[in-house]
């Protein structure tokens, strides 16, 4: 399609087919406006180009979307040249545009079908070598949203009941699992049974006007606050023996979403899913054979053997299994022991942080070292909380709090500390890759690992030696992550912590990282140190090697997986933003340790609340019962006679809408396990800011 523009820019000559396009004739070329048949979208780039040509008389090319006759826009590419006059004069310019579209559309379809190739290529070796089944139908299931476009997806196992029904939700993506949690289990209605049945692959449009969508008594239509859903997908999952073990069921707002080709793509998802479930039931029931066998020769080899040796070998199992519960008692004890001061040492934390934070905001000095003073002894005061966190974490199994990690950083912020820890005869190197990408892993647990590993080196070199710490990238084709069974296909980060140490043989190596073993001698080590490294390692969805030769040292590799996005750090509010009281709302603060409870009073009274204050459960009621205006019950959790949550409870059987805000020297883990806390109630750990408990409070008075 030519056309041809004068000095001014103004057209002067479209050609046959440009002008079949707009569907103009020529006497409308002199009025017809070209730029206004381009995409808003396209008009800046468009014009930038082409005013760029005409003032400097030099060429361009550009694509963009022209609005054809009939309002459907169509990408053209635009090739333009100057034209001159014999004597070099601009006269304007020149051009072709080429219609693009269908070759974009076959680019983007090709592209699409490239992503699907991939998806399924990746689902299908994940699948295969999956035999956990949890994992592996939360694999198909995140597979088919993303090959279909579904706003979210799920898998309901088919478990037959008394009444012919029962689908079970068992893995949902796209969407949390609150989202289902307050409705019932799907039931066999018109548009569920078809799939439970193995009856074909369901797809509607709309699913609003299906035929078989709310035809079941005494239930019509979506459940208020569901999903919305307009576009609908189902397929079945059936076994090699014809039995439907489940569906893979997808969903989106918007109609039409589901095509041919989804049908297809998800019915090969669902194949996979099938085989790979088929083959970890087989593997399971293998493996349950086979530890029955070995059982049963067991027994028939203690029946063969003579009555001495079987005496014998009762007499050191028996006192294997009395050394390790004498050691799990011991550990069990320093546990709690450890609990117990790192809750006192909260409670304490809580009394200084409480006060130096109303200090400073009430202490005004022109000597600006005083609020250095205030600052430096809150840093030390909140350092010495995480360590009380860790000191929990160790008395109790606590939850990982994986992050974007800067390992960078981390390991070298902890060569000071690690310098002091091996001592002169051991010299540290420390070796980090420029560019080193950020991990997903819980930070403390990450610089424990270091730590343990670290001094177990150190043990391991008792006339001195050499340590080298090493980060470095190791992207997802590198031989030693293709070669490696452990690691799924990505990007990791690598740790090296490297000894001349005395080294392991191969039977001790190989049980290096078992429960309970160790070399030391007795009372220098609990045997604990590498397993915890390790499962540390293993829930973070990494992998951990070991390799040693006697007299040659020991090398331990980690590998973490990598994670880009970097966490936005949320600044804490200011003066002015502190989330502040309502008017009149009355807070009762319990609490049986009389300065936290004061210091806790101070705080809230900072805020703007009105406070009474009750040292125990039998005040706090009497103060309920002659003040009916008290908003919130602000109890700590350990209290004598009566603790925290029993006095919640009877305080709500009189007070239902009484909001309720538990606080413990203990950490959520530790509340729960200890004083039977509900993981959903409202808790804030001692010790804590001023900026921390003013929202706490907003959200769970607002709540």
């Amino acid at each position: 399609m030519l056309w041809m523009g004068d000095e001014q820019g103004k057209c002067i000559y479209i050609n046959d087919a440009l002008r079949k396009f707009w569907n103009i004739s020529d006497k409308d070329i002199a009025t017809f406006d070209w730029s206004e048949q381009i995409h808003p979208d396209d008009r800046a780039q468009v014009f930038e180009k082409f005013e760029a040509g005409m003032q400097n008389h030099t060429g361009f090319t550009v694509e963009a979307r022209y609005r054809r006759a009939d309002g459907v826009y169509r990408i053209f590419k635009t090739t333009s040249e100057p034209r001159t006059s014999a004597a070099g004069d601009f006269l304007g310019m020149i051009g072709v545009n080429t219609d693009l579209t269908d070759l974009r559309e076959t680019e983007e379809n090709l592209r699409q079908e490239k992503r699907s190739l991939e998806v399924l290529n990746r689902t299908g070796a994940t699948l295969a070598a999956e035999l956990d089944l949890d994992r592996l139908v939360q694999a198909a299931t995140d597979a088919g949203v993303a090959l279909s476009g579904a706003q979210f997806g799920a898998f309901f196992y088919n478990v037959v009941n008394q009444k012919g029904e029962s689908y079970m939700l068992y893995a949902l993506s796209g969407v949390p699992r609150e989202n289902f949690s307050k409705f019932p289990m799907p039931r066999a209605t018109a548009v569920f049974r078809p799939t439970f049945h193995g009856e074909g692959i369901i797809r509607s449009d709309d699913i609003m006007k299906d035929p078989r969508y709310g035809k079941s008594e005494p239930y019509k239509g979506m459940p208020p606050g569901h999903l919305p859903v307009r576009s609908y997908l189902a397929v079945p999952v059936t076994s090699r023996s014809g039995e439907v073990l489940g569906g893979l069921f997808f969903g989106h707002a918007t109609t039409g979403v589901f095509k041919q080709e989804h049908e297809s793509l998800l019915a090969g998802i669902a194949g996979q899913a099938a085989t790979a479930i088929d083959n970890a039931r087989l593997f399971q029931g293998a493996q349950r054979d086979l530890e029955e066998k070995r059982r049963a020769e067991e027994a028939l080899q203690a029946l063969n053997a003579n009555l001495e040796d079987r005496v014998m070998a009762e007499v050191i199992e028996r006192s294997k299994a009395e050394e390790a519960l004498r050691q799990a008692q011991k550990m069990e004890a320093v546990g709690h022991l450890t609990g117990g001061i790192a809750h006192d040492f909260n409670n304490m934390l809580g009394i200084v942080i409480g006060s130096l934070g109303l200090l400073s905001r009430r202490v005004k000095s022109e000597d600006p070292r005083v609020q250095q003073y205030i600052d430096a002894a809150t840093e030390g005061a909140r350092r010495a909380a995480k360590l009380t966190q860790r000191l929990l974490a160790f008395s109790r199994q606590q939850a990982l709090r994986p992050e974007a990690v800067d390992v960078s950083k981390l390991v070298q912020g902890m060569s000071e500390l690690l310098r002091g820890s091996l001592g002169r005869d051991v010299r540290l190197q420390v070796m980090v890759e420029d560019g080193l990408w950020r991990v997903h892993a819980d930070r403390n647990q990450l610089e424990n690992a270091i730590l343990n590993l670290a001094l177990n080196a150190r043990d391991a070199m008792p006339d001195g030696g050499s340590l080298l710490i090493e980060a470095e990238n190791a992207d997802a084709n590198a031989p030693k992550i293709q070669n490696n069974a452990e690691l799924t296909a990505g990007d990791y980060v690598q740790l090296t912590i490297a000894d001349t140490g005395l080294g392991m043989p191969p039977d001790v190596l190989a049980k290096a990282f078992d429960p309970f073993f160790t070399t030391k001698v007795v009372g220098k080590g609990t045997g604990l140190g590498l397993s915890q490294v390790y499962g540390f390692v293993k829930q973070s969805g990494g992998h951990i090697k070991i390799a040693s030769q006697v007299g040659r040292g020991t090398i331990v590799e980690i590998y973490l997986p990598r994670r880009d996005a970097l966490e936005t750090a949320h600044p804490q509010e200011s003066e002015n933003t502190l989330a502040r009281a309502k008017p009149d709302e009355l807070v009762l603060v319990v609490d049986d340790e009389p300065a936290v409870r004061e210091i806790t009073a101070s705080a809230l009274e900072e805020l703007g609340y009105r406070v009474l204050k009750a040292e125990g459960a039998g005040a706090a009621l009497r103060l309920l019962e002659a003040h009916p205006d008290i908003v919130m019950l602000f109890t700590d959790i350990v209290m004598p006679d009566v603790n925290g949550r029993k006095l919640a409870e009877i305080a709500l059987a009189r007070r239902p809408n009484l909001k309720v805000l538990y606080t413990s020297g203990y950490n959520r883990e530790g509340a729960v396990q200890n004083e039977g806390l509900s993981v959903t109630a409202h808790l804030i750990g001692k010790p804590f800011t001023l900026e921390q408990l003013a929202p706490k409070l907003r959200a769970v008075l607002d709540s």
